[in-house]
């Protein structure tokens, strides 16, 4: 069986709440699938992992406290049903502290991060914690456990100076076992392409990350002010609470096969993975966009 988390919303950009098995359409390289499994409970419990950059540069003005100040909005977003886990990141991931709801641990926990000057390696660090956070969904699943959205939210400058893997690479490894990775670029004021009079391309390497966080059902959102940060939390955390998720059959042909999930009303905008890896564990695929 094969799971997709999708976000559905209308042209407002509001939730759309209401919808039944039969208003998807799920394509599998062009052909249709049939829906064996939909799920749409509303306000269902949070699984997040927040992957914060520890890099040099993010020495840079007030990169690492805003890193902080998003992360502090990000569980300020979440209930005690919840629960979080804290990475940090250069060259290297560590596990800073493993999935609690005891979110004024972790509060405490970002205020100790140290900050060393090593290089960034973004893509590395979000296919280790990818695979992590799967180990983590498999042994809730063998419990028995209720399951829950699960998602990263990786707080970064944005710049990857080290990586062995491409975003491609990753957003394959992701999208394999249904995780949406969330970015939130921390910049300057004068760097943000919002704050432009006219949209601007979003150019590599944050044109990189963005495909990567939409090749996984996640989004880029860029923050160069306090109020972007919360705007951002809030945001990440109503979208995992009101995902549909659908089940089909996997593919007996093995290897990466490209998904497109969409509403059968085409005033309705689906976001969702857009592939998963048949005929081996998706744990050790990585698939290459």
């Amino acid at each position: 069986m094969v799971s997709i988390s999708a976000v559905v919303r209308d042209r407002k950009g509001r939730f759309v709440r209401d919808l039944a098995e039969n208003d998807f359409i799920i394509a599998e390289a062009g052909q249709p699938r049939r829906i064996v499994d939909f799920q749409a409970d509303s306000d269902g419990p949070v699984n997040l992992v927040m992957l914060v950059d520890v890099s040099g540069s993010m020495r840079v003005g007030t990169k690492a406290a805003a890193a902080r100040q998003t992360a502090s909005h990000l569980l300020s977003a979440l209930r005690p049903t919840d629960r979080a886990a804290l990475f940090a990141f250069d060259t290297r991931l560590e596990r800073v502290s493993g999935f609690t709801s005891d979110f004024a641990t972790l509060e405490s926990a970002l205020n100790h991060i140290d900050l060393p000057f090593g290089q960034t390696s973004v893509y590395d660090a979000v296919a280790e914690t990818a695979r992590i956070l799967s180990v983590e969904a498999g042994a809730a699943r063998a419990a028995h456990q209720s399951s829950q959205r699960s998602a990263i939210v990786v707080l970064t400058d944005g710049i990857d100076t080290r990586s062995r893997l491409t975003a491609g690479q990753v957003s394959g490894l992701a999208s394999a076992i249904d995780v949406p990775v969330y970015v939130v670029a921390l910049m300057s004021p004068v760097d943000d392409p919002s704050n432009l009079p006219v949209p601007a391309k979003v150019e590599a390497p944050a044109g990189d990350l963005r495909s990567l966080a939409r090749w996984t059902g996640g989004e880029l959102f860029t923050a160069s002010a306090p109020a972007h940060a919360s705007i951002a939390a809030r945001q990440i955390v109503d979208e995992l609470r009101h995902q549909y998720v659908l089940g089909f059959e996997a593919s007996a042909q093995p290897g990466w096969r490209p998904l497109e999930v969409r509403a059968r009303d085409r005033d309705l905008t689906v976001r969702a993975r857009t592939g998963y890896t048949a005929g081996e564990s998706s744990g050790n695929a990585i698939a290459e966009r």
